[in-house]
């Protein structure tokens, strides 16, 4: 017997137990006893129990199978998946490998060829080279020993030189290696007697003092352009001098490093500023004060031409002493109306009068030159606390 019965059948012991004890009715010890009846009813109930609990126990144990079917069938199609799984793993794995391979392959490839195509270029420049010195070796003529070569623009516009110097460290030491690869020739001196050794020697001897003239040449010939160089950039200047002073300009305008400065010419008279940078830069220093004060004229010249414009109102009669009253004068400007009406009916009996009437004009008209000047102190006071108000106002906001 396996686990799994012996698991079901504990199962089955323990629900057909369970159930007995639950549908067992409660009995009390006086009823049913001797009852041959309520015993046979026990017996009926009983049997109907048992009954039902086999038909749970079987349908129970249909379902328990086909669920363990059905697991079965579910480790199998894992078991598969897995090894399906492995195997493309172990593809996949493969394909890498291969993928990796194919890669480095294809690298060190490019990487050949890359060596190859620059050992083909320095081959193609050292017999250029060589060629070339043969060729100054065979002219040997005098004149200028410079020729002006158009330049060659290479990969994105840039020029071999550029190219040159725009190389790192690495490529550079790989350049010189192939390049002495087939420059410095290797020793074939095996199975060589005394005589072919001296013969060896001597024809390394004079290839070391051949190569050494040639450095001499070139050492010369390079002293040469520079004097040549120099020569040629001092007839520019004087070119150049030349053309500034047919253009206005100071002689060295055109010598520096930079051009030279524009000119700034008028819009309107069509002549040339001949200031110099700080005076041009000065008309903008400053000047800040002097703008402020304009402001603030102009301001007040406005709320003048205001003030003066506004529509005048009597002021309120006075009571008390009027201000600017003096002793023997009238309380009121009413009375002193009367009173110079009083003086023109006068003024023809007597000379006197008249010269007493014009004082009191004047000094009336002095009276209400004072009385308006009050009035504007006045009006000024109530603009300034108004001002006040609005700016407390303000910073309350």
């Amino acid at each position: 017997m396996s686990d799994d019965e012996e698991y079901t059948s504990s199962e089955e012991e323990e629900v057909v137990e369970e159930t007995r004890e639950e549908t067992k009715p409660p009995q009390t010890p006086a009823e049913g006893e001797g009852d041959p009846e309520f015993i046979k009813r026990q017996d009926q109930k009983r049997s109907d129990l048992d009954d039902q609990l086999k038909e749970y126990i079987t349908e129970w144990r249909k379902q328990r199978s086909k669920e363990e079917d059905e697991l079965k069938k579910l480790k199998e199609k894992q078991a598969k998946r897995k090894v399906t799984r492995a195997e493309e793993e172990q593809k996949m794995a493969q394909r890498k490998k291969e993928e990796e391979e194919r890669r480095v392959r294809e690298a060190e490839e490019k990487k050949q060829r890359e060596i190859e195509e620059k050992r083909m270029r320095l081959e193609e420049a050292e017999k250029k080279r060589q060629a070339m010195l043969q060729a100054m070796k065979d002219k040997d003529k005098k004149g200028p020993n410079f020729t002006i070569a158009k330049k060659d623009a290479g990969v994105l516009g840039l020029s071999s030189a550029a190219m040159e110097r725009n190389k790192t460290k690495e490529q550079l030491e790989e350049e010189k290696k192939i390049s002495l690869s087939f420059r410095i020739k290797p020793l074939a001196i095996e199975g060589f007697g005394e005589a072919k050794l001296r013969e060896k020697a001597q024809e390394l001897w004079e290839l070391i003092v051949k190569l050494e003239t040639e450095k001499y040449d070139l050492e010369e010939r390079q002293k040469r352009q520079d004097y040549d160089l120099k020569e040629l950039k001092e007839r520019q200047k004087q070119q150049l001098r030349h053309k500034a002073l047919k253009k206005g300009l100071d002689p060295e305008a055109l010598t520096g490093k930079y051009p030279p400065k524009i000119q700034v010419a008028s819009k309107y008279e069509r002549r040339v500023d001949t200031r110099s940078y700080d005076d041009k830069k000065k008309l903008f220093e400053g000047g800040y004060n002097t703008v402020y004060a304009e402001t603030l004229e102009k301001t007040w010249q406005e709320r003048q031409e205001r003030f003066t414009q506004r529509t005048k109102s009597k002021l309120p009669k006075w009571f008390g002493e009027r201000p600017g009253k003096k002793a023997g004068e009238p309380e009121t400007p009413e009375g002193e109306e009367d009173a110079k009406a009083d003086e023109d009916i006068v003024e023809d009996d007597e000379e006197v009068e008249e010269e007493v009437v014009e004082e009191e004009d004047e000094e009336a008209e002095e009276d209400e030159e004072e009385e308006e000047e009050e009035e504007e102190e006045v009006e000024e006071e109530e603009e300034e606390e108004e001002e006040e108000e609005e700016e407390e106002e303000e910073e309350e906001e």
